[in-house]
């Protein structure tokens, strides 16, 4: 990896302290510590380490959801962010390859003639979704004869697809396994419709940050640290992405 001199560290944090923005509606990559309060999980390992790395006292910035995150790329509120890459995103931010995929499917309700989900984008058929999530970014670039409703946050969504008897609820697998076992007879459909690409990036222009972060990311896969971090936090549902 690049050589860590006076001038990354600055580049890469000039307060001095690396500020490293989390999602925290992403319950698989970052937690509260019900004790202190305090971010934890694996995006929250992994900024320590780059932080480590770099020889730079770090600081987390926790947003409530990707779209807050994304948004406050450009407001020098954060140095590094651990969020989905989706193109609507890269203008602000320079991505890394992805370190984890996670499985994006539908939940229909009981009796749903809905089996996979291919057959989801069809007239007629109405699907909530949580705004500003990877996969909200994806549907709403390619859903082209379902109606798709945006709504703020995973727990609403679910609420609101219950309540107004949506036809599909969209969301990461993980997640909706748990939605499932909530709605007696609901069903997770075969296949799914994308895989969100959680990934690092710095806000733009910043470029030798940008290559050190990308470098980091494809050795700490490598490596087993990606590995050991999903262990240590006890998480299930996460794929290490392949090499870029």
């Amino acid at each position: 990896m690049t050589e860590v001199t006076a001038a990354l560290r600055s580049e890469f944090a000039p307060t001095g302290t690396l500020r490293v923005g989390l999602n925290m509606s992403n319950f698989l990559l970052t937690r509260t510590d019900a004790a202190t309060g305090k971010p934890l999980g694996v995006a929250h390992d992994l900024g320590q380490e780059l932080a480590r790395r770099l020889g730079l006292p770090v600081q987390f910035v926790p947003h409530p959801n990707p779209g807050a995150l994304a948004d406050a790329a450009n407001k020098n509120i954060w140095d590094v962010g651990f969020l989905g890459a989706e193109p609507q995103r890269a203008n602000e931010i320079d991505f890394t390859a992805a370190y984890v995929e996670i499985e994006s499917t539908y939940l229909v309700p009981a009796g749903s003639a809905l089996k996979h989900a291919d057959e989801v984008d069809s007239k007629g058929i109405r699907i909530i979704v949580p705004a500003k999530a990877a996969y909200e970014l994806y549907l709403s670039r390619t859903i082209k004869n379902a109606e798709l409703i945006k709504e703020a946050g995973a727990d609403a969504s679910f609420k609101r697809f219950v309540d107004e008897k949506f036809d599909a609820l969209a969301g990461l697998k993980p997640r909706l396994i748990s939605d499932q076992a909530k709605l007696p007879g609901s069903v997770i459909v075969q296949g799914s419709f994308t895989a969100v690409q959680q990934a690092a990036g710095v806000p733009k222009g910043r470029a030798n940050a940008a290559k050190y972060l990308s470098a980091f990311i494809e050795d700490v896969k490598a490596s087993g640290v990606v590995a050991k971090a999903i262990k240590d936090n006890n998480v299930v549902g996460l794929t290490i992405a392949a090499k870029a």
